[in-house]
């Protein structure tokens, strides 16, 4: 709990009605969740104004609203009405100060970019805990805090929520925190109320640009952008074509990374490493600090990732010999993930589930030579027909074979998804099966593996559920490449 008059020192308002000496019990967002004594802060959303539920939330017990429009309420409720001028941005200030101001008890490490931000942040927390600190971790899959797992809806939760988890983290024990910060986190003021210790871009490219994202590119990188003026050390990709428009403004202190450019920290000699169905990149550190690295994932976006990681990591003192063995031994659930199948051909889990991501992949696996390279997936029902056909595109003109199967169907029958995903592929000269059932599909790619293949199953990633008329039911591809490989023992 906390004095409503201690929340609003570092925000501008109007007090509307009321005392600000009154106790707070929890901060919501969502009416539902009104507590007696709680503060409902009305949140004007893409779909739902959260205004309008400001009387629902003074029935429930209310001791205050956080409200950005005038309006009226019933007399003699005894709530008090604070006037902002936008409660998203307020919200962030209100949550870090009733939850103690937890973010000035950790080094905080925010993530941004289009592509990376999931692996660097498994990456550093490897790194640093390498090293003996104690690391939380909040982004796309889940927040961990210590051996407590929680699954993500959101890479970048409302502020109350990462406030709340920050508090959580410092409680217990963490020394560090690293998450993912999204282009719409940084919009919605969700990363404000308290200052990142380091900021990090990856890469910029055309994302998140429509209705209820952003309205254009110029908008995305404005907002990615966002984060070097909310932090002390920025850390920078000075290959991405963006990086100076990205940190046009910066209030930070600036130092960058890069393979083609004389940036302060390069990696250098890059070689692809293959041995025994393992993959993985091998390079050696240059200017900042200089040392050998073998990873054990594959191409060069692996190489940016533990680039990044190893950016950051330096600020902490970490040393080589503790960065090398972290590298070595992380793995990131569904992002390029071995999962071993075979000492003759390789298998991969990845989260690749639109066009881009798929023709990165494709691209990054040819450049081992493989025997084979085998792609199965399937697209998600009730989403545009045309990323089925972009992706069947893709894999027929980058794989030797594709097998099309399904994979969140949704409220479509997956027949009809695969049919047009049949269509993307029907432009090509790409060979494929069809193979509904996922479970069957993947049990046919290990079976007939050959020598030298590589075996990439792309589309659910970290998932660990198949969505069908709107019911998710259990569905973790490790577990079916485990049942498989079972089944096969028995003959």
């Amino acid at each position: 709990m906390a004095v409503l008059k201690d929340l609003l020192t570092k925000i501008e308002y109007e007090c509307v009605c009321g005392t600000l000496d009154k106790e707070v019990t929890d901060i919501v967002y969502d009416s539902r969740n009104v507590s007696v004594g709680s503060m409902f802060v009305c949140i004007p959303g893409a779909v739902v104004d959260g205004h309008k539920f400001a009387a629902a939330a003074v029935s429930a017990g209310a001791g205050a609203l956080l409200v950005e429009k005038e309006m009226e309420l019933p007399e003699n409720t005894g709530v008090t009405v604070i006037r902002v001028e936008d409660t998203h941005y307020a919200m962030a200030f209100v949550s870090a100060a009733f939850y103690g101001y937890p973010a000035e008890e950790m080094k905080i490490i925010g993530i941004t970019g289009t592509k990376g931000k999931t692996t660097t942040t498994y990456l550093v927390k490897s790194i640093l805990e390498q090293a003996g600190r104690k690391v939380g971790l909040i982004g796309t899959i889940e927040i961990i805090i210590g051996d407590t797992h929680i699954h993500a809806d959101h890479t970048t939760p409302e502020s109350v929520l990462i406030q709340k988890y920050f508090r959580q983290m410092a409680d217990a024990g963490c020394d560090t925190v690293v998450m993912e910060v999204s282009s719409q986190g940084l919009m919605l003021h969700r990363t404000q109320g308290f200052i990142f210790d380091f900021g990090i871009f990856t890469n910029l490219e055309p994302d998140h640009i429509g209705k209820g994202e952003h309205k254009d590119f110029e908008d995305y990188l404005h907002c990615k952008g966002l984060l070097f003026q909310q932090c002390r050390v920025g850390i920078v990709n000075r290959d991405d074509e963006h990086w100076e428009a990205v940190t046009s403004g910066h209030t930070c202190t600036l130092e960058t990374y890069g393979i083609d450019t004389e940036a302060d920290l390069r990696a250098r000699n890059i070689a692809f490493l293959k041995d025994g169905g393992n993959l993985g990149m091998g390079f050696e550190v240059t200017g900042l600090m200089n040392f050998p690295v073998q990873i054990a994932t594959p191409g060069k976006f692996s190489v940016y990732n533990a680039l990044t990681a190893i950016a950051i990591c330096r600020h902490f003192g970490v040393e080589e010999e503790a960065i090398k063995r972290a590298l070595m031994q992380a793995k990131v659930k569904g992002r390029i993930e071995p999962v071993k199948v075979s000492d003759t051909f390789t298998l991969m889990i990845d989260y690749a589930h639109n066009a881009m991501a798929l023709k990165s992949l494709l691209t990054t696996l040819r450049a081992y030579e493989p025997h084979r390279l085998v792609c199965l997936f399937g697209c998600g029902g009730n989403r545009a027909k045309s990323r089925r056909y972009e992706m069947g595109e893709v894999s027929g003109n980058l794989a030797d074979l594709t097998i099309i199967t399904s994979d969140n169907p949704r409220n479509e029958e997956p027949q009809a998804i695969i049919d047009d995903i049949k269509m993307g592929i029907g432009k090509t000269q790409g060979r494929y099966v069809e193979i509904c059932d996922r479970k069957e599909a993947i049990a046919y790619a290990i079976n007939h593996g050959q020598p030298g293949d590589i075996i990439v199953l792309a589309g659910k990633g970290h998932e660990d559920y198949q969505e069908i008329c709107g019911v998710k039911y259990p569905m973790d591809e490790r577990v079916l490449i485990a049942e498989i490989l079972k089944e096969r023992q028995k003959g």
